[in-house]
């Protein structure tokens, strides 16, 4: 790929369809021009995870469905319901604070480990079970430091909502073209490349 214009992307770890896409741009090279924005599209899911049942887990089902259509090359898993995903963006802030090419890796393997594993993401020892193996730790930041990170999060979430879908995945770029949704790879590349 080409440089291009900046893009942000906001975007859930229990959503499918942004699981998709952060794939399809690690495949395509693109993460490194992607500022992830980590929102919480379903804040209100418990902590721990509840299994989904009825209706909920017919909606996953589909949800999942339609990735493999969509999406083949991208290897995902039914999971038995969604977590609250409020500790693991949390970590992914603290991370980018420090090592943006690690919070690339960290926020890659805590995708996988609820699309592919089907781990409850609000937990905090399945966290440390997470960032051991790729040489980090969960462990929280002083209090200052935690205070920043909720800015950061609070601050994604406002733009994420004026921006205005109310989505996730979106794709927004600095000459305020949009995305949403799991787009295909070649619409990905024309528009991170900024040539559509």
């Amino acid at each position: 790929m080409t440089p291009g214009p900046r893009v942000n992307l906001y975007s859930d770890f229990n959503c499918p369809y942004c699981y998709a896409l952060h794939e399809r741009l690690h495949s395509l090279g693109a993460q490194s021009r992607i500022a992830w924005r980590g929102v919480q599209h379903a804040r209100f899911l418990p902590v721990p995870m509840a299994p989904w049942l009825g209706r909920l887990q017919t909606e996953l089902r589909h949800e999942v469905e339609t990735v493999v259509r969509l999406a083949p090359e991208v290897p995902i898993r039914l999971p038995n319901g969604k977590p609250n995903t409020g500790a693991a963006i949390a970590l992914a802030v603290r991370e980018m604070r420090t090592d943006a090419r690690q919070a690339d890796v960290l926020i890659r393997a805590l995708y996988r480990a609820f699309w592919i594993d089907g781990v409850d993401l609000s937990d905090r020892d399945v966290l440390r079970m997470i960032t051991m193996p790729i040489g980090l730790t969960d462990d929280a930041a002083d209090p200052d430091e935690e205070a920043d990170v909720r800015n950061t999060m609070a601050r994604w979430e406002e733009a994420w909502q004026e921006e205005g879908s109310g989505a996730v995945p979106l794709l927004a770029r600095e000459d305020g073209q949009r995305i949403v949704g799991l787009a295909g790879p070649l619409e990905l590349t024309r528009f991170v490349d900024g040539t559509a």
